[in-house]
């Protein structure tokens, strides 16, 4: 599976409705940092089956960026039954990615 544009109209089906754990990417197109992070999510989202990877554009969807309080990006969250469980922001290599599932 691909990841998943993730925005305020979806956010309730495709994450907190979801059944599996959900690694959420805050970026923007004009994020260096977020572009070179883009292609190791797009090999999680298509390497775990048991993930779901969604992508939140902070300019299209400010209110979701507020409501996870994201000051820097790329921030990855963690998602599992609806709470926060993981978090880090910046780059990373897929390694340090992947253990915060």
């Amino acid at each position: 599976m691909s990841a998943v544009n993730i925005n305020m109209n979806n956010f309730q089906s495709e994450v907190l409705n979801s059944g599996k754990k959900v690694l959420l990417d805050f970026w923007a197109p004009w994020c260096g940092p977020c572009r070179m992070i883009a292609p190791i999510l797009e090999e999680i989202a298509a390497e775990r089956a048991d993930i779901k990877v969604g992508k939140i554009n902070v300019d299209e969807s400010p209110e979701l960026a507020a409501r996870f309080g994201v000051s820097s990006i790329p921030m990855l969250v963690v998602m599992e039954d609806g709470r926060i469980v993981n978090q880090a922001i910046g780059a990373r290599p897929k390694a340090a990615i992947l253990s915060l599932l």
